[in-house]
């Protein structure tokens, strides 16, 4: 199962203005994007306790899938990551 995300091959398409990644152009990018959305949910709802460990662990949590997501953007996109104007 597992090599099917390790297939090679760009998951999202390069933006036409700016930098990074656009939107997902196949499953894997969809299924990276949803599980990300998810895992977002629930960290808000564990950083609604009162407790300020929860708090500061799910803040903690964020920040390390954010940088999961990047990463994985960045390795996955097509023409890679850079500053583009346009056709």
């Amino acid at each position: 199962m597992s090599q099917i995300f390790l297939e090679k091959g760009a998951w999202f398409r390069a933006k036409k203005y700016g930098y990074g990644a656009g939107w997902p152009i196949k499953w894997q990018g969809w299924t990276l994007l949803i599980a990300y959305i998810a895992a977002l949910a629930g960290i808000g709802l564990m950083a609604e306790a009162k407790d300020a460990f929860f708090q500061i662990f799910a803040f903690a949590l964020f920040i390390v899938l954010t940088a999961v997501l990047l990463k994985i953007c960045h390795a996955r996109t097509e023409g890679g990551w850079r500053w583009r104007w346009g056709e």
